[in-house]
């Protein structure tokens, strides 16, 4: 028996996988060439003026294509900040060096394309800061084997080496954010500010940040702020013990010691922090927070957007110029349900991104723009199915934050259903033909792309005809991947149940591998035990 789990309360999770899966999926070929690159040591005493050998060049030509000769000439430079490792070189630099960043990538990998030079640029930030991060790159499918070896398994693939010891990569993909994960990792989650120039030197380099002030660095407070700095893997944290600096990297208000609060470059600028210095409410805080009020989804955010925890999420699907139009208006909303709800936006032609989510509901065709959203606590989704307009938009989030709002449940088009011997059952006509139905129902649970329904739908065409003339017996099939319905408990395809006339609340399974006299058996025993139970009612 074939056996999905493809419930109507499990569909959200899985599909939305398969989303981040669609961007990380690679197959490595065999090719292991091992002598192109040289000795380690050679390559690691190569510095910004040297070429970093031929194996390097035809990536980076790649992604300087179509650059202007300066923005050209500065990639390349940060390109060659990045040691290129082959077969010979990956485990020994892993080995030798306290702290290494490795990025596996292939060349036919978009998100390898969309992510290499952002990796170049945060190489050539840290060295500038003198890190101690060695930052490595690996072509996976050329050295397949030195990858796997490495556990780089997927393009593209970040991972943190220490003292040989791999850790995932949890943090952004600018190349802001890779700088600043890394230095968190790798013992510096916060920046003093002592000066004037030092405050303006870091708003050049950064355009989101937490800021804190504090009198003296220590006690309770201070001790809270950096373990949520430790913590926390996508905001850098600076701090400073003068107000007149806290005024330069915050011009809002007059902050009093102590002082948190949020730099974002978006509409919404400045937000102060006014709960206790606690890590978990400063973590939680920014969780709130740290998102812009509408975020655009690409296949380098995806995931990090999946796996925020607030749980209640909006999401408009529509092409890039519709979703443009309607960003204010977002913007404006989201103000107002910032603390309970994400709103994100994804270009519906993007379909790695946007299909995964509009088949949840059915719309994966749709050319049209659509607003839904997913509470990931409950595994409920909604529809708004009224006009795409900023107060049906703000309607539909208040029923939800009020709970008022129905879940969707998808369901095809209602079918006519005229002389059949076996009725179909879609999402829209489960509670008429099955739940509120006065008969008994025998409903065959299938979907098309099981390959081992066919048996068990002409077993039941066969019994429909068998037991034609009962008024008490209906049958009846469902397609329970295109239709859902909160009662419907089909999981497993094929599926039967007998939903007796007295309790349609409890089905009663039957045995899709018995044999067409054993099911006629089984509906006749359970036919005279509804007959026997009204009897005794009476």
């Amino acid at each position: 028996m074939y056996n999905p789990k493809f419930s109507s309360r499990t569909l959200i999770v899985p599909a939305i996988l398969l989303l981040l899966l669609l961007t990380a999926a690679a197959v490595f070929s065999e090719n292991e060439d091992a002598d192109d690159l040289g000795e380690i040591d050679e390559l690691i005493a190569i510095d910004d003026e040297q070429e970093n050998g031929e194996n390097s060049q035809p990536a980076a030509a790649h992604f300087e294509s179509g650059e202007s000769g300066k923005k050209t000439e500065v990639l390349s430079r940060a390109q060659r900040v990045v040691l290129e490792l082959n077969g010979d070189t990956a485990k020994r630099a892993i080995e030798e060096n306290e702290y290494v960043l490795v990025l596996g990538y292939a060349p036919w990998c978009g998100g390898s394309a969309e992510l290499m030079p952002r990796f170049a640029e945060a190489a050539n930030v840290l060295k500038g800061l003198g890190s101690r991060v060695l930052l490595a790159k690996i072509d996976g499918d050329r050295y397949s084997k030195a990858a796997s070896s490495i556990e780089i398994r997927g393009f593209p693939t970040l991972l943190l080496f220490v003292n040989g010891s791999s850790r995932p990569y949890t943090g952004g993909f600018s190349s802001e954010e890779i700088v600043l994960w890394t230095r968190k990792k790798t013992g510096a989650p916060v920046v003093g500010i002592s000066s004037v120039a030092d405050a303006k030197e870091f708003l050049k380099q950064h355009s989101t940040y937490a800021v804190g002030l504090f009198d003296k660095f220590e006690g309770p407070d201070y001790g809270e702020f950096v373990k949520s700095a430790a913590a926390d893997n996508e905001v850098q944290f600076i701090e400073t013990s003068r107000a007149e600096l806290a005024k330069v990297l915050y011009p809002v208000g007059t902050p009093t010691k102590p002082f948190f609060g949020l730099v974002k470059s978006e509409p919404e600028h400045y937000t102060s922090f006014d709960g206790k210095f606690s890590s978990d409410e400063i973590l939680h805080f920014l969780e709130n927070n740290r998102f812009p009020l509408v975020t655009v989804m690409t296949e380098l955010n995806s995931a990090k957007v999946y796996s925020s925890t607030n749980r209640q999420q909006v999401y408009v699907f529509g092409e890039d110029d519709d979703l443009q139009k309607l960003l204010k208006p977002l913007q404006e909303i989201a103000k107002k349900f910032k603390s309970q709800m994400m709103f994100v936006a994804v270009d519906i032609r993007e379909e790695n991104l946007a299909k995964p989510f509009l088949t949840l509901f059915g719309l994966e065709d749709s050319e049209d723009t659509v607003v839904v959203s997913f509470d990931y606590n409950s595994n409920s989704k909604y529809l708004l199915e009224s006009d795409i307009t900023s107060r049906n938009i703000e309607e539909f989030c208040t029923g939800l934050v009020q709970g008022t709002m129905e879940p969707y449940y998808k369901s095809q088009t209602i079918p006519d259903n005229k002389n059949v011997s076996v009725l179909t059952v879609v999402g829209k006509t489960f509670d008429e033909l099955v739940l509120n139905n006065p008969a008994n129902v025998v409903l065959e649970g299938h979907t098309p792309w099981c390959i081992t329904c066919e048996a068990t739908t002409k077993h039941v065409e066969k019994l429909a005809k068998h037991f034609k003339g009962l008024d008490n017996l209906v049958f009846a099939r469902i397609d329970a991947s295109t239709n859902e319905h909160p009662k419907l408990q089909v999981e497993d395809y094929p599926t039967l149940l007998f939903y007796p006339a007295n309790d349609k609340s409890n089905p009663i399974k039957l045995s899709t591998k018995s044999n067409l006299k054993d099911l006629a058996a089984l509906i006749n025993k359970n036919l005279k035990t509804q007959e026997d139970a009204t009897k005794d009612e009476l």
